[in-house]
């Protein structure tokens, strides 16, 4: 027998992707929002170095889906909302979407998919009943094309529900909201004829949010502040997500499928854009999440182990910021894949590091700055307007990590920002004279100005692993077949 000599890289590959593992059942949320983002076949080894098993998608993207290909990891593709009335009215279209965007993948080594996420938060007030009516459809028909493929007993097809499609005072009084009653018990028992979770998002951050008065410890799970008393439970609930998950399995209850099994589709904390959105916030919250669900105790009148997956895995600085500035935030890595807080995904040290995102390539290390003998200060207004109309000044809010700048910092940090979004493309630091290029770091006060990643050098320096549809992964399998057959 010959003597097997493993590559340096495959032996790193394989010890680092085994020694981070993962609460049971937890996933993140993959969104690619951003005018930077990493590259794919980046974050499915950022994947793999977290032992993260699990990802949600918000579409069924080629290169991302390829990128996956080979891991093992379990992914919940996405049909957006744009798309619903489309899938609804033609059954044909959503089979064709089925081929296209999920049996085409399910090759041998390929994507491990096992959801279809049909529409995001279709039955949010703010869409005012754009998608009553074809979110059930489109439901029906994609689940009926996965049977017709063959696939219906491995992939099932949910729909990703806003935590205001119900309500209560109580959790044990929980139903669905009124105007979309009907609908929702329709949704609630087709997913359970067919074997598919109901999935709900939840976040007690947008509790805090929304509300001043809402006591900020019941978002937590450390149990130090406010407890809510349901009488007619006898329970008393010491954290808002106990509650709100609770009202959930009493909505369904009171819609005949009271064992409907329930995935919290996203869940998380964010850092900055907002006064309670930082880094000492989002610990605490994953700290507490993390641990709770570690030990499966799952919540008063559902007890067991919760699936949940994490909002999210990184910061998009191009969401829209109507919700609020906060949304550019969710990450648990900032945009680079950097980690932003010790974080221990198996719920069990909460000093224990991620890993972050390897072979991250930078633009020069400039900085575009307010000039300080500029000499046209009338035109300052509207230049920091533009710049942040075009890039993300949402750190500059008040409360947030770059709040407490002067006037002359928020035109700086604005011009940078604009530049560095620009990929410091010549001319991109101008503003009518007010703006220069320096090469010594321009952060201040706490505030850091950041330097973007060069997308273009980290995709060449990738593209010798991986082929469209194959993965760092996936090369790896390969070339060890190969190898085990020359050493055999």
């Amino acid at each position: 027998m010959a003597i097997l000599r493993f590559p340096a890289v495959y032996f790193w590959l394989v010890t680092s992707t085994m020694a981070f593992v993962s609460v049971n059942g937890l996933g993140v949320n993959w969104g690619t929002q951003a005018t930077h983002p990493l590259p794919p076949t980046t974050v499915a080894q950022l994947l793999q170095d977290n032992g993260i098993t699990k990802v949600k998608l918000f579409d069924s993207d080629h290169g991302t889906l390829s990128a996956i290909s080979g891991t093992g990891i379990e992914v919940m593709v996405a049909i957006p909302n744009g798309m619903l009335a489309t899938v609804a009215g033609d059954y044909d279209t959503a089979k064709q979407w089925v081929e296209q965007h999920v049996k085409r993948y399910l090759f041998n080594g390929g994507v491990n998919i096992k959801y279809v996420a049909v529409g995001n938060e279709p039955f949010l007030t703010a869409y005012n009943h754009t998608f009553d009516n074809v979110t059930f459809p489109a439901l029906k028909n994609i689940q009926n094309s996965l049977i017709e493929a063959g696939l219906g007993g491995t992939i099932k097809a949910t729909v990703p529900f806003n935590a205001a499609v119900y309500g209560s005072q109580f959790p044990s009084d929980g139903k669905f909201r009124p105007d979309i009653h009907s609908v929702m018990v329709e949704i609630a028992q087709f997913l359970n004829s067919s074997g598919a979770p109901f999935t709900i998002n939840i976040y007690p951050f947008i509790s805090l949010y929304q509300d001043p008065y809402f006591p900020a410890d019941f978002a937590f799970f450390d149990g130090n502040g406010s407890t809510l008393f349901d009488r007619a439970a006898g329970i008393n609930y010491t954290n808002v997500f106990d509650a709100n998950f609770d009202t959930l399995v009493s909505a369904l209850k009171d819609a005949g499928v009271p064992d409907l099994p329930i995935i919290v589709g996203e869940i998380g904390w964010p850092t900055d854009g907002h006064k309670s959105a930082n880094v000492a916030n989002a610990k605490r919250f994953y700290d507490g999440l993390l641990m709770k669900l570690a030990g499966g105790v799952g919540t008063p009148l559902r007890p067991g182990q919760i699936e949940a997956y994490l909002f999210s895995l990184l910061d998009e600085d191009a969401k829209s910021t109507e919700p609020g500035n906060f949304e550019r935030h969710w990450g648990i890595f900032a945009y680079d894949g950097r980690p932003k807080f010790a974080m221990d995904l198996s719920g069990k040290d909460p000093a224990k590091q991620l890993v972050p995102a390897k072979n991250v390539e930078y633009l020069p290390q400039k900085w575009c700055v307010l000039n300080p003998n500029a000499n046209n200060p009338f035109a300052l207004g509207k230049n920091v307007e533009y710049a942040c109309t075009n890039a993300d000044c949402t750190p500059l809010g008040y409360g947030s990590s770059c709040g407490n700048l002067d006037v002359q910092g928020n035109a700086s940090y604005a011009f940078n920002i604009y530049y560095q979004t620009q990929s410091q493309k010549e001319g991109a630091c101008n503003f009518e004279g007010l703006a220069l290029v320096v090469t010594q770091n321009a952060s201040r006060d706490g505030c850091v100005f950041p330097i973007q990643m060069d997308i273009s050098k980290m995709t060449a320096s990738r593209s010798w692993m991986t082929t469209p549809s194959m993965s760092m992964a996936a090369a790896m399998v390969l070339f060890m077949t190969m190898f085990l057959q020359f050493c055999f």
